[in-house]
């Protein structure tokens, strides 16, 4: 049996190396099934096989042609899945280039080898690794997924095509998964993707729902050299350091909530839940550290960004 078997599971995995389902090899087995049999009992009869041996002789025919039809079946799945298996290898070998920002030949032929069709854009998704396997079947077989976890323990997804209404549906898909995304790039730019997601981690933007990057741009410039910022609203700030600590923290809360609502006092006392006039008393020390600075746009510039 073993050289029959050995040739029917070869047959098995050159259908699927042909791009075959196991339809075609399988109707050919019944064929032959029936055939021999045609032919075999014909011959058994002739030759006077009593029926108790008869019966015998179709089982183990028919046993050998069943042993043939799982050979190939077992050559065919293994073949998909080493096929599988090489696909994926490629696949996170193009994810890697991507991520470290490859030039565009490099990463054309690696995407031609792993057998992706390039999408318009890519989104880089982080979330842990456990919130995967419902997720990309949602999003689609085209997603890419990257080898190596990033140093918290997340995973990295590319995301084709999730820009505009793709967007809108990743999001839907992600529902109450913490997750950062980043924005859509073109494909041999999903560094750049990789990038913002990855800062907004480093930032600590992340939730327990996911966070569209693209909505926290301010949060990510402001937070994206954390020393310098600090630096800053040391020196934007100076002018109040004549105060406790504790009343400077209160005047640089009313500062910020009377530049972001240019100047209107009743929305700053909405907003810090104090009367009109407390902002009014607040805004007169203010004043009175600064002078004619608060005029400076340069200076307000330097106060925004510091108390944002």
């Amino acid at each position: 049996m073993r050289p029959a078997l050995d040739g029917a599971y070869d047959l098995g995995q050159g259908e699927a190396r042909s791009g075959r389902t196991m339809d075609a090899l399988l109707a050919a087995y019944r064929v032959g099934a029936r055939e021999a049999w045609r032919d075999l009992s014909a011959v058994a009869v002739e030759r006077g096989l009593d029926a108790s041996s008869l019966a015998r002789f179709a089982e183990l025919v028919f046993a050998y042609i069943d042993g043939l039809s799982a050979a190939s079946v077992a050559g065919h799945a293994d073949e998909l899945a080493a096929e599988g298996r090489l696909r994926e290898r490629r696949r996170e070998r193009l994810v890697t280039a991507l991520l470290a920002g490859r030039d565009e030949e490099t990463l054309t032929t690696l995407a031609e080898r792993a057998e992706w069709t390039p999408a318009g854009t890519l989104t880089a998704v982080l979330l842990p690794s456990d919130r995967l396997s419902a997720l990309i079947s949602r999003i689609g077989s085209a997603v890419l997924r990257a080898a190596d976890e990033t140093v918290d323990g997340s995973s990295v997804l590319l995301v084709p095509d999730a820009g505009g209404p793709g967007r809108r549906h990743l999001l839907r898909a992600l529902e109450d998964r913490p997750a950062l995304v980043g924005p859509a790039r073109p494909w041999t730019q999903a560094a750049e993707s990789y990038a913002r997601a990855l800062r907004a981690s480093e930032s600590g933007l992340a939730t327990d729902a996911p966070v569209d990057t693209d909505r926290h741009l301010a949060d990510l410039i402001v937070r994206s050299d954390p020393a310098a910022r600090a630096d800053l609203r040391a020196q934007a700030l100076a002018p109040l350091a004549e105060h406790t600590p504790a009343t400077a923290e209160r005047l640089a809360e009313t500062l910020r909530s009377w530049l972001l609502h240019q100047g209107r006092r009743d929305a700053v006392a909405a907003d810090l839940h104090v009367h009109p006039q407390t902002v009014r008393y607040r805004m007169g020390q203010i004043r009175e550290a600064y002078g004619d600075r608060l005029a400076d746009p340069a200076v307000v510039r330097d106060l925004v960004v510091a108390l944002g």
